[in-house]
Order: C-alpha cells, then structure tokens, then sequence
C-alpha cells in the first residue's frame, strides 16, 4: 500500500495523535485544543465539528478562520526540519501546529508556547 500524504490524511485520524503525544507527556487535550485554536482561529467546538466530519488535513489548515499573524515566531525543528524555512504553505502551516505540540510536550508553559 502506497504511503499516503498528510495532505490527504483525515482530520480525525491525525489531530487525535497530537493529543495522544501531549498527554504522554503530561498534558492534556484541552491545551492541544488551546494552541490549534491560536493558531487557526477554530474554536473548540469547530475543532470538534472537524473532528466529526471526514475533512482532510490540508482542508483543516485551508479552511482556518483566522491564521494567527504570529505563527512566524514559530521556529525550531520538527522532524529534523527547520519550521521557518519550509517554502510550502501548507506545510509550513502543518509543522507549525507540530512545533507548537511539541513544545507543550517537553513542558514549556502556556504563555511561551502561544507567544
């Protein structure tokens, strides 16, 4: 089976991996809630309605209500890649909501994570 790209994965299949990422380290989802609604201007609720409905990854970011002007602070690495010199849009939105998981995961406070 070919692998398939993030892209195209469903919204519900991999949000529910970042949660389980923060919470083995601690936190929980209502904070992986707190920082993709920072990001993208989803509210809880519509992060739920997301994760009820069959959308796709990139139709998440693509369909954001309010990409927060901030996310260029987001820097740093995620996979071995460095967040801030990604040239595709979409995944550059994409590692940055992994960047911001990632620091929740390794302890950082609330306030530094969502600068």
């Amino acid at each position: 089976m070919p692998r398939q790209s993030i892209f195209h994965m469903a919204f519900s299949k991999v949000y529910p991996m970042l949660v389980q990422k923060a919470e083995r380290k601690g936190r929980t989802k209502a904070e992986v809630d707190k920082v993709t609604s920072w990001l993208t201007g989803y509210t809880v609720e519509q992060i739920g309605s997301a994760l009820a409905s069959d959308i796709t990854y990139s139709v998440f970011f693509s369909n954001a209500p309010a990409w927060n002007p901030r996310s260029d602070l987001i820097t740093g690495k995620v996979c071995g890649i460095q967040v801030e010199t990604i040239e595709d849009p979409m995944m550059k939105k994409i590692r940055q909501l992994d960047k911001l998981v990632d620091e929740l995961s390794k302890g950082k406070p609330m306030e530094k994570v969502i600068r």
